[in-house]
């Protein structure tokens, strides 16, 4: 069997890659260069204020990773290889001095034989490049337009320009038998009554007729409780293995997104003999078995003929259900990716699935996750998008990055398609733009289409972010840079609607729409100078951690501005902080509530964005880093309860003596019908208790909603205040639903408390 053989290396920097560093340090692996070195030094963390720049002169030098290496005693039945899951970005590994491999992409794993290359003690030296930049392109994210390295490193309006590279998976020596499993991988696709899976098998194996004799391969599946439930033996033939036949599993229990039913997962054994039977290799995984599409609601294709013309098919159809995908837009949860292990992903994937999300749109910007993020999706329930490293940039026709963009793309497929979680493939986020300028005959797209297509056909394909019918936007709650309005919103300034003008769109799927706010105070307390904390302005650390001037206008993403219009000047830091959180939880709830009210013309919401990878001043996300809820996290976990009542209020702020407006629903997910019900909507100031209306409903059947007429009541309001809605559902208190809004008087200048 296979035995790990672990590497101690040590790292320094050099500007002229035939020179040896002149001073190395010792090296984490998993990790990255940046950080060893500033451990060793004893840099500032870089979390605080804006010692991140200190990191600047990183990105141009090489980075020379070494390790002294002995060689173990090997049987002459075995092989020694150096194995590395992950480099980033652009690297060559010596033995010796004499070049092994070059090689240029993070996301190819590295397997190199190197039995006979050396004898007793030898010296591994892996050289990473400085960070691959385009010529004649500005300090920014245009800098990685011909490469496939995540763009999001090199800046962002929520991620400071700092670019990783090093030895950021593991990298070791494995002893193996010269006969063993390259790949073996269970494929598998369902009827459609889904109730039989065909089951093929592709087994590759590295010297399959060892010593003139054939190995043994025997294939076997084990139900969710460890029950075998089929199994296959054949011989090994070289390369990989054609299927011995169509295997069948009937009645294959299925795996489902989270609140629609179980996460069933399989488990698949392969196992390697040689000819007198001893076992001398295995691979295992899991599997759960279901059948992923993307199809047409009705009602949202665009007018017209020809009907190709219309807008691309987005809902998820999962195991013949059509589901309502209900989510957020995933980053990375560090900026350093060798520190990401299982331990950062869980509590952010356990979040999400307890906030009833089915859905992560993994936002092209970043790198590939990590496997454990995908292990844990499958355990939790929540589906994947997975767009490829592009992001925002025009890819152009360039055949050398073409060529390395064809063997990641291939490597991230292989690597990803056996988790049932993976849901979509998608080009990038933001090609077809008048910044990213791509279209749907650009040769990168065309060729990620193929391997798509080539390696896990049956995943939807999607080339990029939005496409025609999906909505992007809007990041802001009020409009105050007038000039940067569309015409057609020109009269929306405020509250829900100014969010795109969600009530009055046609949208097929809102996949990103952002509302900020600040940090919690004792997030801001970490990263900013207590000189600078308040009030805040714009420089310092408030804007090294995107507080000011992080995307469009002096505000963003603290939005000072917002807090005074709506609620009065705070006072103090924690009352700014209140009062941003109130926004960014009223604009959440609204369009979350508000796409879902839209089923089924429209069939997705997903925020930008989720979490966020070091702690920002102030942002879009639900999630402060490192796993800690916004009160906007609770808001829209509220907003995606599969049943529950809804009201739809079009503007946030009213003036007494105003009309105020809403309109009930009772909004169902699920696959089953929702008895009659009773409604009751009561709006209360602190002065004063409005009873606006009792709705009786109809039967709700499975997966629909039901509407109500409008309903009016006129405010009197003596005072500034906040006004709380409630609506209560007789017998069903697991769906009531709270909302607030802001109401002023012309004559009053109470400042309005936060909650």
């Amino acid at each position: 069997m296979k035995r790990t053989i672990p590497l101690e290396f040590t790292v320094g920097h050099t500007e002229d890659k035939a020179a040896a560093p002149k001073k190395t340090v010792p090296a984490t692996v998993p990790g990255n260069a940046q950080l060893d070195w500033a451990r060793a030094e004893n840099y500032p963390d870089y979390n605080f204020s804006d010692n991140y720049k200190l990191f600047d002169w990183m990105e141009d030098v090489y980075w020379v990773y070494s390790a002294k290496i002995k060689k173990p005693e090997i049987q002459p039945d075995e092989q020694l290889y150096f194995v590395s899951k992950g480099i980033d970005y652009e690297f060559e590994i010596l033995l010796d001095g004499h070049p092994l491999l070059y090689q240029e992409g993070m996301f190819t794993p590295v397997e190199l034989d190197i039995t006979g290359t050396f004898s007793g003690e030898a010296r591994l030296d892996i050289v990473v490049y400085p960070a691959p930049k385009a010529k004649n392109r500005a300090r920014d994210r245009s800098e990685a337009d011909e490469c496939a390295k995540p763009p999001v490193s090199y800046g962002w309006d929520w991620h400071p320009r700092l670019i990783p590279s090093g030895l950021y998976e593991p990298c070791y020596l494995e002893v193996r038998p010269a006969l063993h499993i390259i790949d073996a991988e269970m494929r598998y696709a369902l009827s459609d009554d889904l109730s039989v899976a065909y089951i093929g098998l592709e087994v590759q194996v590295e010297n399959c007729e060892h010593r003139g004799n054939r190995g043994k391969l025997k294939w076997e599946l084990f139900d969710k409780n460890g029950a075998p439930v089929l199994d296959c033996s054949f011989e090994c033939v070289c390369g990989y293995s054609p299927e011995k036949e169509r295997l069948r599993l009937l009645s294959p229990e299925l795996w489902w997104p989270n609140e629609h039913g179980e996460q069933v997962l399989y488990r698949s054994v392969f196992t390697l003999s040689d000819a007198d039977g001893n076992i001398v290799d295995a691979k295992e995984s899991r599997v759960g078995f279901r059948r992923c599409k993307l199809v047409a609601n009705p009602g949202a294709e665009a007018p017209g003929f020809p009907f190709s013309g219309n807008y691309p098919p987005i809902t998820l159809e999962v195991n013949n259900r059509r589901i309502f995908a209900k989510g957020s837009n995933w980053v990375e949860p560090e900026i350093f990716t060798g520190l990401i292990t299982r331990a950062s992903y869980e509590p952010l994937v356990k979040l999400a699935r307890e906030a009833h999300f089915n859905l992560f749109r993994a936002w092209g910007g970043c790198i590939v996750s990590k496997e454990a993020f995908f292990d844990l999706c499958d355990e939790y329930g929540i589906m994947v998008w997975r767009e490829f490293p592009l992001a925002c940039n025009n890819y152009r026709d360039n055949p050398h990055y073409l060529e390395i963009l064809d063997r990641e793309s291939v490597s991230i497929i292989k690597r990803l398609r056996r988790h049932a979680c993976l849901a979509i493939w998608c080009g990038g986020n933001e090609l077809f733009t008048g910044w990213g300028g791509m279209n749907d005959q650009s040769h990168a797209l065309r060729l990620l289409n193929a391997n798509c297509y080539d390696h896990d056909r049956f995943t939807p394909f999607l080339p990029t972010s939005p496409v025609p019918g999906m909505g992007h936007g809007h990041y802001m709650f009020r409009y105050i840079d007038q000039a940067f309005m569309s015409p057609r919103l020109a009269h929306k300034t405020e509250g829900y609607d100014c969010l795109t003008g969600m009530i009055h769109a046609d949208k097929t799927a809102y996949t990103e729409f952002g509302n900020s706010s600040a940090s919690d105070v004792e997030t801001l307390r970490s990263i900013i100078p207590s000189g600078e904390l308040f009030p805040p302005k714009p420089d310092g650390a408030w804007m090294a951690h995107h507080g000011f001037e992080a995307w469009v206008g002096q505000g963003s993403w603290l939005y000072p501005e917002n807090v005074e219009h709506y609620f009065g000047k705070p006072d103090t830091l924690e009352e700014l902080v209140a009062y941003t959180q109130m926004l960014q939880c009223a604009g959440y709830k609204g369009i979350f509530e508000e796409a879902r009210r839209q089923w089924r013309r429209c069939s997705m919401a997903l925020n930008w964005c989720y979490n966020e990878p070091w702690p920002t001043a102030a942002g879009n996300n639900l999630v402060t880093f490192p796993a800690k809820p916004k009160p906007a996290y609770y808001a829209v976990q509220k907003s995606c309860r599969q049943q529950m009542a809804s009201a739809r209020v079009q503007k946030f702020d009213f003036e007494s003596g105003e009309e105020f407006e809403l309109e009930l629903f009772v909004l169902n997910d699920l696959p089953e019908h929702i008895e009659p019900l009773t409604l009751t909507a009561t709006l209360a100031s602190d002065t004063k208790t409005y009873e606006i209306c009792r709705w009786q409903t109809d039967k709700t059947p499975p997966s629909e909603h039901q509407k109500s007429a409008v309903y009016s009541v006129k405010l009197d309001e003596p005072e500034n205040c906040l006004l709380r809605l409630k609506i209560e559902v007789a017998g069903r208190g697991d769906m009531d639903s709270e909302y607030f809004f802001v109401c002023k008087n012309k004559n009053s200048a109470k400042k309005i408390a936060p909650i």
